[in-house]
């Protein structure tokens, strides 16, 4: 059996990891944690936390030996369930062989700091991954917290949200005594503090918060954040380490009370998911501080380790009704909405028919970048923020900019409205996992040519005039893409005298769209 300990955001240890310590033959944790653990038997071996791989086989290697060695105790920040340990060692051990003990996650911290519920919180991992999705899901949503690393700290996450409006709440060292009060419920005040942010539970990471003043439908931003640690995988009664946390661990292991083993190696960090609620950065001289900063602020500062998790907020709409399902909201009940349900002007909009269609092939969702060129009234910018996607709208005249904001203020989701003329204008915008093309001219075929060079996933072009079909098909098959389409005319009901109903066509309406294919990694080393 392995006893898993969630320790919340700092030390003391919680009462109930006296009892498990002290029949302990194996204690994993971080410093500050073993540190902290008074009770652990002098015959216990020490294994200090740093790259999961290594403490994961110094369990095994344990779990072999004669039971009456005692049992493994695993000591874990925050909730080793929740972007935690417990993952690893169900997946390496079983989960009928783990007895978890939870603590309080750092998100739950965070919000409490400020007086906030969380069960409308979208929680975004950017530790070990790719930024953009954090950033996205941040431009997307008014209430977000982000588990940051190294690389994906407060400061990246300020740099990307600087023209988003949001507000970031910066977490340091949360449980290391406070150094400011908690925040009011309408989110107006912040704190921070620190937690590591791994999949172990014990790497290391960080949380960032943002709030916003600013209205739906006219908001955009791109964010990341940052948090580093140090620490190696090593075994001894002593529980000395050294080391950084790189990706690799070198460490000696001995014990005491039977016939001493010693050994060096490297081992890479695998088997974890480098996400998690918490880690064990030491807190030497850190106190807890939990900081409302703009996200200007927060790209100029330097953060160091302590940061624990950023939470992205959007003041004017941190508090949501009772909900019944937690997390992000539930995907629209309708899609491909009437003609009717937005502003425009003298028909100049896709119709719910096209943008059935082309919805199916831009598959917009949370975590994803999508730009609507030629945005007219941004129905289908629109309609891809109602399904969890950060959208950013192109339109040339400046009355179809505010009609892109006010539709998208209607119907409650954030749209970027950018003001300017395609191509030239996309050199400044992130890029996008998929583009909707609806508008271009003359200029339609160089447009999709700068689209389908920067979409990660898929390009769709809406067209009317037969002669400009060839031109966009050479340009989506020159950039690498897939490309296939269909020739869209329906017929609508329309009433007439007499209580009868005939048939009204729709202008007929080309849609292309271009699909770049998976990577091939044959002959790849993996």
């Amino acid at each position: 059996m392995i006893t898993v300990v969630g320790t919340g955001t700092g030390a003391p240890l919680p009462p109930d990891a006296g009892a498990a310590l002290a029949g302990a033959g194996l204690v994993v944790g971080g410093r500050r944690h073993l540190a902290a653990a008074t009770t652990i038997p002098d015959t216990a071996e020490r294994v200090v936390l740093g790259p999961l791989a290594p403490a994961l086989d110094a369990i095994e290697q344990f779990l072999e030996k004669p039971a009456e060695r005692g049992r493994v105790v695993v000591l874990a920040s925050g909730d080793p369930g929740f972007f935690g340990i417990v993952r690893a060692l169900a997946e390496r051990f079983g989960a009928e062989r783990l007895e978890v003990h939870p603590g309080v996650s750092s998100v739950a911290t965070a919000f409490a700091r400020l007086g906030l519920t969380w069960d409308d919180a979208v929680v975004v991992s950017a530790h070990g991954r790719d930024l953009r999705t954090a950033v996205n899901v941040c431009r997307a949503h008014p209430k977000v917290a982000v588990l940051t690393g190294p690389g994906s700290g407060p400061a990246e996450l300020g740099a990307a949200l600087r023209s988003s409006g949001r507000v970031l709440v910066v977490a340091s060292a949360l449980g290391a005594g406070a150094d400011s009060g908690a925040g009011s419920g309408t989110g107006a005040s912040t704190s921070s503090g620190s937690e590591v942010a791994s999949d172990s539970g014990m790497g290391s990471g960080s949380v960032a918060a943002s709030a916003s003043a600013s209205n739906a439908g006219a908001t955009s931003g791109t964010g990341s954040t940052a948090g580093s640690g140090t620490g190696s995988a090593s075994t001894s009664n002593a529980g000395a380490t050294s080391g950084t946390g790189s990706g690799a661990s070198t460490g000696t292991r001995s014990g005491t009370g039977s016939s001493p083993g010693s050994g060096t190696g490297t081992a890479p960090d695998s088997g974890s998911d480098p996400h998690s609620d918490a880690g064990s950065v030491a807190h030497s001289g850190e106190r807890e501080r939990v900081e409302r900063v703009t996200p200007a602020e927060a790209a100029a500062r330097d953060w160091g380790r302590a940061v624990s998790v950023v939470l992205c907020l959007d003041e004017s709409r941190v508090l949501s009704p009772v909900r019944t399902v937690a997390g992000p909201p539930s995907a629209p009940a309708q899609w491909a909405l009437e003609e009717g349900e937005f502003t425009h002007r003298d028909s100049m909009i896709t119709k719910f028919e096209v943008r059935a269609l082309a919805l199916a092939r831009l598959g917009p969702r949370l975590g994803e970048h999508v730009w609507d060129i030629g945005a007219g009234s941004g129905s289908v910018a629109v309609e891809c923020a109602r399904l969890g996607a950060a959208v950013t709208a192109v339109e040339k005249t400046l009355d179809g900019v505010e009609r892109v904001r006010a539709n998208a203020a209607a119907h409650g989701v954030y749209v970027t409205a950018v003001h300017g003329a395609a191509p030239t204008v996309l050199s400044d915008l992130p890029d996008p996992d998929a583009v909707f093309i609806g508008g271009g001219g003359r200029e339609l075929p160089a447009i999709v040519t700068a689209c389908a060079r920067r979409a990660r996933r898929s390009v769709v072009v809406a067209m009317a005039a037969l002669d400009r079909v060839p031109a966009v098909r050479d340009a989506l098959v020159a950039a690498g893409l897939d490309c296939d389409g269909v020739l869209l005319q329906s017929s609508r009901l329309a009433p007439l005298p007499g209580d009868v109903t005939r048939l009204a066509a729709t202008n007929p309406v080309f849609l292309l769209w271009g699909v770049r294919p998976p990577a091939r990694d044959e002959g790849v080393a993996q």
